[in-house]
């Protein structure tokens, strides 16, 4: 029988460095799936998540049990996620004005377009695209939400924030979301 989470960080609480390969096993899909999904760089997700791991091994003693362990280096990740993010940003990324300039004939063609297997992989581009241009905080949220499946309790506490800030935080960043693409189509959403 495998041990739980709270069991392999009492091992390594206890001197056991090796128990904490497990924990690193057990968590290292999710996380890693994290930070691909902000950072949208395979490379840079890799690195994260490895210095995410070791920031959460030096502060495994601050670990009070209060969530759990993932939820806990789900709110390491985010911190971490988001101060890359906010470090990307301000060395110039693809702003909105220029995605809409450099590819809004191509949006366009796309949202009226019949969908189709070209359409569904165009379509994952354009998503992939327009998340990037939204603000970090947003782009965290949405994927916590919507690419790991995060409840909202979970977000909030991954967050440190509040239910209701998670509902008032998500709905922004949807509507932003929505906006950015209902630009192109004028009926929302493809």
């Amino acid at each position: 029988m495998s041990a739980t989470d709270d069991e392999l960080i009492s091992q390594v609480l206890s001197g056991d460095s090796e128990a904490y390969a497990d924990l690193v096993r057990r968590h290292h899909p999710a996380i890693f799936g994290l930070c691909a999904g902000l950072l949208r760089d395979r490379s840079q997700a890799e690195d994260a998540a490895q210095e995410i791991f070791l920031k959460a091994y030096r502060s495994l003693s601050k670990f009070r049990g209060a969530s759990s362990f993932a939820t806990w280096l789900y709110r390491i990740a985010s911190n971490h996620c988001l101060d890359m993010l906010r470090r990307r940003e301000r060395a110039a990324t693809e702003s909105w004005d220029a995605l809409l300039e450099a590819e809004g004939e191509r949006i366009e063609r796309l949202l009226s377009a019949p969908v189709n297997e070209e359409r569904s992989l165009e379509d994952a581009d354009l998503v992939r695209r327009v998340l990037d241009c939204l603000p970090p905080e947003y782009r965290l949220i949405l994927t916590l939400r919507e690419l790991q499946g995060l409840t909202y309790q979970e977000i909030a506490a991954a967050m440190g924030c509040s239910l209701d800030s998670v509902k008032a935080r998500l709905r922004r960043a949807r509507e932003d979301f929505e906006g950015r693409l209902r630009h192109f189509s004028g009926a929302g959403i493809v």
